[in-house]
């Protein structure tokens, strides 16, 4: 009974979070008909998600650690709540992407406060389980914004969803407050504000960090971009998919996703723990596979589309190794603000990336039918794909450029 009050609500705003994150990949047509959204307006709007949520990730820890789970996510679900309805009610970019931005915000504990919660409640030895069933919420979360979330355009508008979003998140807010559990001695500042920010400091300079961010961030964010609203159109546009056959695909893709985030991490546990090959590594490995996998994609290779979109969804889940492998080169009271950091960096980029996307595309003009041009999906993900490939050579050569004194 215990366990079903500390999950089930955090798994609640997890799945919901994750609902929000992608569900504009399913409605990105609609908005595109309605409004007249250009490539690079869709992607501002979708990324406002993104900029907001990395925006806040630095004073919720501050937060999380005064006020607790309960009281800071719940609250914080309630302008998620907010965002959803003005999203609703928006006739023009501006208020689409205030309600985005609301949203993004409101969703920005879902993660980091289930870890905080699940740290302070259960023993170590349970938290690789704990932390992988709040990532199945929320790859399930992703798994209802495909095939279900087409299934219910076919019965109310993208409008109609987002005001039973909002409704929904306010409940999942309620239920969260006041069915959570919470340990008041837990509650208790962690140092001073300025000993807080001394600490980001010394990470921000260090050299562990500064080796694997930008490899990390660009295969991570490149993820979150395409998955989150690039997908669904390029099988439209490029791969020539109706849009219940490309639904059908995202939901495999959400699948292999969440059976990656399972999978990979207990492989690189127990690959790891025979000391064959370090924790981060194995991470750089395969994040090196999921870049190669993105090369039949720039070449728009569309013979296999589901294979090639599964494969993709498996790989981009490696990224999140480096979450768990670059913290232990650091002091473990600088463990929380490590991860909180890397996580600002790569929700940032997944805004620059998300939006970056469209302005390449919109470089090309539409096609007969009214799709984006095939050209601007290969330059777009060519684009990336060299970014990608110079952050592998950033983290190969960095030895050699990175001064030797690491700062923590």
């Amino acid at each position: 009974m215990l366990f079903a009050r500390i999950y089930l609500p955090l798994a609640l705003g997890y799945f919901i979070s994750y609902f929000f994150r992608n569900a504009n990949a399913i409605i990105e047509q609609s908005l595109v008909r309605e409004l007249g959204l250009s490539a690079s307006s869709l992607g501002l709007l979708t990324s406002a998600y993104f900029i907001s949520f990395a925006a806040f990730q630095l004073p919720l820890g501050l937060l999380l650690d005064r006020y607790g789970t309960r009281r800071t996510e719940s609250t914080l679900l309630v302008f998620a709540a907010l965002g959803a309805i003005v999203f609703a009610s928006s006739d023009a970019l501006v208020g689409l992407v205030i309600g985005r931005l609301f949203i993004g915000l409101g969703v920005s504990a879902c993660l980091m406060g289930a870890f905080k919660a699940y740290l302070v409640w259960f023993p170590s030895e349970r938290l690789p389980l704990i932390n992988g069933l709040q990532m199945v919420a929320g790859g399930l979360g992703a798994l209802s914004a495909t095939t279900p979330l087409q299934f219910a355009l076919g019965h109310t508008d993208w409008r109609g969803i987002f005001v039973i979003l909002g409704i929904v998140t306010l409940a999942a807010a309620a239920f969260l407050f006041t069915v959570h559990p919470e340990k008041p001695q837990t509650l208790q500042k962690s140092g001073t504000l300025r000993e807080q920010l001394e600490g980001l400091g010394s990470i921000f300079l260090s050299r562990a960090l500064w080796k694997i961010a930008p490899f990390t961030v660009l295969t991570q964010a490149t993820q979150l971009a395409v998955l989150g609203l690039w997908a669904k159109p390029w099988l439209r546009d490029v791969a020539g998919l109706e849009p219940e056959v490309a639904a059908n695909i995202l939901f495999w893709m959400m699948v292999s996703m969440t059976t990656g985030f399972l999978t990979l991490g207990v492989v690189a546990e127990r690959i790891t723990s025979t000391g064959w090959v370090s924790p981060m590594t194995l991470g750089v490995g395969l994040m090196t596979v999921f870049v190669a996998v993105q090369l039949p994609i720039v070449l728009e290779w569309t013979a296999m589309p589901l294979l090639l979109l599964v494969l993709y969804s498996f790989f981009s889940s490696s990224g999140i190794l480096p979450f768990s492998a670059l913290p232990q080169q650091f002091p473990k009271h600088l463990a929380g603000r490590v991860i909180t950091l890397l996580n600002v960096m790569v929700f940032s980029g997944a805004f620059a990336i998300q939006w970056g996307i469209g302005m390449i595309i919109d470089l090309w003009p539409t096609t007969a039918s009214g799709n984006y041009s095939p050209l601007g999906y290969q330059a777009a993900f060519g684009v990336l794909l060299l970014l990608q490939g110079l952050g592998l050579a950033w983290y190969l050569l960095s030895a050699r450029i990175l001064p030797q004194n690491e700062l923590r």
